[in-house]
């Protein structure tokens, strides 16, 4: 008896043990998350679009300001999603203002809300032809026509400046934006 005894004493420490590192294991990714998550809003181009754009997380403000619905919800190609575009054409043209982006990014909810989730800067390709355009530090990507928008070549970056996104603040899919809200008409 007093071996059964010590046999399961020795399988719960066992378990102890195990559970004690895997939750240490878990602590760890918590903290590179946290990490990563201070830094995408502490980035300076994040802070300062956030400054800039917080009065957009109202999407009627937006509408108001003149960003006109300009895509229905673009969904990634292989996991997650940009989102919903609301576009400014009067700041379309050569200047590029991080203060002032050419488009709003909003998740569609299922309940009819929008949410912003980040923004997009946008410049036409024909404006730049000898440089690639950069704002504050950040190298645009090119975009060639034709495209799944129907428009000129042009440069971009996204700035999820309202919702966290794993693969970078500056990349274009988010896989944490979803279109599962989109109306289907």
């Amino acid at each position: 008896m007093n071996k059964n005894i010590h046999t399961a004493w020795t399988a719960a420490a066992a378990l102890l043990a195990s559970t004690a590192a895997a939750s240490a294991e878990v602590a760890h990714d918590h903290a590179e998350a946290d990490a990563a998550t201070a830094w995408h809003v502490n980035a300076p181009l994040v802070r300062k679009v956030r400054l800039a754009t917080e009065q957009y997380r109202d999407i009627n403000v937006a509408l108001a300001d003149g960003y006109a619905p300009a895509t229905p919800c673009v969904s990634g190609p292989n996991s997650g999603a940009m989102g919903v575009h609301l576009i400014n054409s009067a700041l379309l043209g050569k200047e590029i203002d991080a203060e002032m982006p050419e488009a709003l990014i909003y998740e569609p909810y299922p309940d009819g809300r929008m949410r912003l989730v980040g923004v997009e800067f946008i410049t036409f390709a024909a404006d730049w032809v000898d440089t690639v355009p950069v704002l504050d530090g950040h190298l645009l990507h090119y975009v060639g026509a034709p495209n799944r928008y129907g428009i000129p070549a042009f440069y971009e970056i996204h700035v999820w400046a309202w919702r966290n996104n794993p693969d970078g603040a500056f990349a274009d899919w988010n896989p944490r934006v979803s279109c599962a809200g989109q109306p289907l008409s």
